[in-house]
């Protein structure tokens, strides 16, 4: 029998399946510790998704696998590095994720830099991802279950932080992670998949815009130029949105523009419509896993939207901090706010936010 100490790694449960069975993986190579972060108070704020169940959640599944449980509370930092860059994003007029603000500012750096301080090695979390250590270099890849693979989510992450990072689910599909928590008969092996924001939940985007922003109603116009209704806010509309326009009747309109200086939402006839499409966009905030800029030109895949499947594109310079990105294809509902990720087929190169 080996008495060599096992390393020490914090495992973050958020109370669903997929955090869970990654911790009970971890648990024959090292030492687990489990942590809930409460991110959201949904007694200041009702519309949130209820955290004292899935904090209760985390804690059965530690009790379960017989580790150590801790309950982080991040309310403050997740209000002023994530809700308030939601709100802000929406009142310059764009679209931006919370979810990759989430992960880069919470879970990768509140919640690693916590860990380490308290001696693990490691942090894990259930990402759908991959990561492998090449020459010493750490690659972040695309999980084996391309219809959960979540690499989208962590362009931001890099090679200080990877170094410390373990994606126990990464290799296996949904159904197998399934399979696994109801053979060891996990209190949440049938809970369902979270939906909507990061620790928010199902959360009414437009009414949660609403109440945290003032904005005034204006008129809704064609791409010719014809006055087909009223707005209730520049704000709350996003590129590419079809509901909520309130046009009835006849071929659905679609957003393509929001003239803030006019407040008109500008709209387009058909879902197919060539004003929503678009060959290239400029790219801004820039990450990269390897902590190098790849040689440029590139060619190589990206997607501008979760889910969406790969696009061939080629990446060119434009200024000191920004690309362009041309695609082979045009794309629908280029949207300014949102992420543009690339890949070398699998692996997660790095990303940008679309200006």
């Amino acid at each position: 029998m080996s008495n060599k100490k096992k390393q020490l790694v914090f495992v973050g449960l958020s109370g669903g399946v997929d955090s869970a069975v990654a911790a009970y993986l971890l648990k024959k190579d090292y030492d687990v510790v489990g942590v809930f972060m409460k991110c959201w108070d949904d007694e200041e704020h009702p519309i949130g998704c209820g955290w004292q169940k899935d904090e209760e959640d985390a804690r059965q599944v530690a009790s379960l696998l017989e580790i150590p449980f801790y309950s982080w509370d991040f309310t403050k930092e997740y209000k002023e590095k994530v809700i308030d860059y939601f709100i802000s994003g929406y009142k310059a007029g764009i679209t931006p994720n919370p979810d990759i603000e989430c992960n880069r500012e919470i879970k990768f750096k509140m919640f690693l830099n916590r860990a380490l301080k308290m001696g693990a090695s490691f942090v894990a979390t259930g990402h759908y991802v991959r990561v492998i250590e090449i020459n010493g270099e750490y690659k972040l890849l695309k999980s084996i279950d391309g219809n959960k693979d979540q690499s989208y989510f962590l362009w931001t992450l890099e090679q200080k932080q990877l170094k410390h990072c373990l994606f126990p689910i990464g290799g296996y599909k949904k159904p197998e992670i399934r399979k696994i928590a109801r053979r060891i008969d996990l209190p949440v092996k049938d809970k369902p998949d979270s939906q909507g924001i990061c620790f928010m939940g199902k959360v009414n985007v437009e009414e949660f815009l609403k109440q945290n922003i003032k904005s005034k109603p204006g008129r809704v116009i064609t791409s010719e130029g014809e006055i087909i209704g009223e707005h209730e806010g520049l704000e709350t509309y996003t590129i590419g949105q079809r509901r909520g326009i309130k046009i009835g009747g006849g071929i659905p309109y679609f957003v393509i523009g929001k003239d803030f200086k006019k407040n008109e939402l500008i709209v387009a006839k058909g879902r197919r419509n060539k004003a929503l499409f678009g060959s290239e966009l400029v790219a801004r905030d820039l990450s990269w896993v390897s902590g190098k800029e790849p040689k440029l030109p590139l060619d190589c895949q990206t997607k501008i939207r979760y889910r969406q499947p790969d696009q061939e594109c080629k990446v060119v310079q434009s200024g000191k901090d920004k690309l362009i990105v041309t695609f082979k294809e045009d794309q629908r509902a280029i949207t300014p706010g949102q992420s543009i990720v690339f890949y070398d087929k699998d692996e997660l190169i790095g990303g940008g936010i679309i200006v």
